[in-house]
């Protein structure tokens, strides 16, 4: 008989994400969720659970009728970074194209970030990003994926990744820590010598130290080729990093067909990829990331038709893409972004921002559903139904949040 450390009962409606659930999201009520130290022990009726568990030092959560569910993962993001990119854009949201702006003084870009990024301090770029990390957690984010990818020199790269590691030790929410030195070229170096120092200096002494699980890329045109990309990717897995590639964003060069060829955990953005390769893309076990907040802020020219790839059976997940071109930290307005812009069912995206969001960061078999034995990542939201979340736009502050099985986040005035 498991000894049942928290109880959460009352609920509305508990919102599973389980892999099997007939409804894609396991919608279910008069059901509570028991939680056994950091893991779910069972999810049934209040007799079930009584009659199966021992229930005499656990501490009741009353969810007040509201929606019960997994954590979200933000399984896409560039959270760490210095200052903003605010003025450009004011700028560009006024019509005016990033040549017109860096005509201006305006700094533009990746490259306009990583010289920001230079000049900070560890502890100013820890600062500010457990700052954006609060405001996540208080949308039920429960786990992010964080990159690198500012830095485009090894010392600013490293500098990035071990802010990662003290985000961690620091506060509640998990951190997934993701290499992205090859995200743009440096204004300093050439482009062959800069490679270089990826391939021979970065990849091996992130590595080295146990900086990252994952290798990314970005390859799209104007950026890496599919060859440079190739062999970037290669290197870290010689490293033991994981595949995830950023590409077809703005173009289509071969990435998503590289990504299926590596086996990557995530391809990323999609908006140009060939219909033709969404089944190479499902035999490989790609997971898709798409972001329709980044597509909605720079005013995307393609948006990405979701529908599609769901539709010929490819993994989609959801992510914020924090970043200084689109900061946002709600996952739930990514859900209502899903729905209207994507036209993801209110359950299709809640699933896409869970458990496809876990299995992108190769996670899903311990979070992303709330289901015996995983993790107790749980959000406690004000809604008696699931939909709610999709319907109540600019919403989605969570009542409680629950990580790892203890409660790091409440808020009685949530809404």
């Amino acid at each position: 008989m498991a000894r049942i450390t928290a109880l959460i009962e009352n609920a509305g409606q508990v919102l599973t994400c389980a892999p099997d659930a007939p409804d894609l999201v396991g919608a279910c009520t008069n059901t509570v969720v028991a939680v056994s130290g950091n893991a779910i022990a069972a999810i049934g009726t209040a007799a079930e659970i009584a009659a199966a568990h021992d229930l005499s030092e656990a501490e009741w959560i009353d969810a007040g009728g509201g929606l019960v569910m997994p954590g979200f993962v933000d399984c896409h993001t560039h959270l760490v970074f210095h200052k903003s990119r605010v003025e450009e854009y004011a700028q560009k949201v006024q019509g005016r194209t990033a040549a017109e702006i860096r005509a201006m003084g305006i700094p533009v870009g990746i490259s306009a970030t990583a010289r920001m990024m230079r000049e900070a301090s560890m502890e100013e770029l820890v600062a500010s990003a457990a700052e954006r990390l609060g405001h996540m957690l208080s949308f039920g984010t429960t786990t992010v994926e964080s990159k690198s990818g500012y830095g485009l020199n090894t010392a600013t790269e490293i500098k990035m990744l071990e802010v990662n590691r003290e985000l961690a030790r620091r506060q509640p929410i998990e951190i997934v820590s993701t290499f992205l030195g090859a995200h743009e070229f440096p204004d300093d170096k050439p482009r062959d010598a800069y490679i270089r120092e990826i391939l021979d200096e970065m990849i091996p002494e992130v590595a080295r130290r146990g900086l990252a699980e994952f290798n990314d890329v970005y390859c799209d045109d104007g950026y890496y080729t599919v060859e440079e990309s190739r062999a970037i990717l290669a290197r870290g897995l010689e490293h033991g990093l994981k595949v995830k590639i950023h590409t077809d964003a703005y173009s289509h060069i071969g990435g998503s067909r590289l990504a299926a060829e590596l086996k990557a955990v995530s391809a990323d953005h999609m908006n140009f990829t060939d219909p033709a390769e969404y089944a190479g893309l499902r035999a490989a076990g790609v997971v898709c990331v798409v972001m329709p907040a980044l597509d909605f802020s720079v005013g995307h020219a393609r948006p990405f038709d979701a529908r599609a790839l769901m539709d010929a059976g490819v993994t989609v997940a959801l992510a914020t893409d924090m970043c200084p071109g689109c900061w946002l930290e709600s996952m739930p307005f990514v859900v209502q972004l899903a729905c209207r812009l994507y036209k993801f069912s209110p359950a299709e995206a809640i699933r896409a921002g869970t458990l496809h969001a876990a299995m992108a960061l190769d996670r899903g078999d311990r979070l992303g559903s709330l289901q015996p034995g995983k993790d107790a990542d749980i959000a406690i939201f004000p809604y008696e139904r699931f939909e709610d979340m999709a319907y109540r736009l600019g919403r989605g502050r969570a009542r409680l949040v629950m990580k790892a099985g203890k409660v790091v986040f409440r808020n009685t005035e949530a809404a």
